[in-house]
């Protein structure tokens, strides 16, 4: 996912570097950054607090997306196609979250 944001947002128009550019990678790369730094973690608890701050970056992407949609950065496909994309990785991280939590 992280690859294809990077190449979504390389068309954004320059004034955007510091804007939706830069919030939309750093969303991007955030997922599975705390992901990983949750698995890290020496406990359950732990990882279960990033793996619910990768789906607060995910909930962020979903909104960035739909903003860079609505201001004709992207088209209105690609957003469905991002957002569907998204949906299915939250859906297998609250996944996880519940067969962390019911151990």
């Amino acid at each position: 996912m992280v690859k294809v944001l990077y190449e979504v947002t390389s068309s954004f128009p320059v004034e955007e570097r510091f804007g939706l550019f830069s919030q939309i990678r750093r969303a991007g790369v955030s997922v599975p950054v705390n992901i990983a730094e949750g698995a890290a973690r020496k406990g359950k608890k732990e990882f279960i607090q990033f793996l619910h701050i990768a789906l607060g970056s995910l909930t962020e992407l979903d909104t960035l997306i739909l903003l860079s949609s609505d201001l004709n950065f992207i088209t209105k496909e690609k957003s469905i196609l991002l957002i569907n994309e998204l949906d299915t990785i939250g859906k297998l991280i609250y996944g996880l979250i519940r067969k962390l939590e019911s151990k």
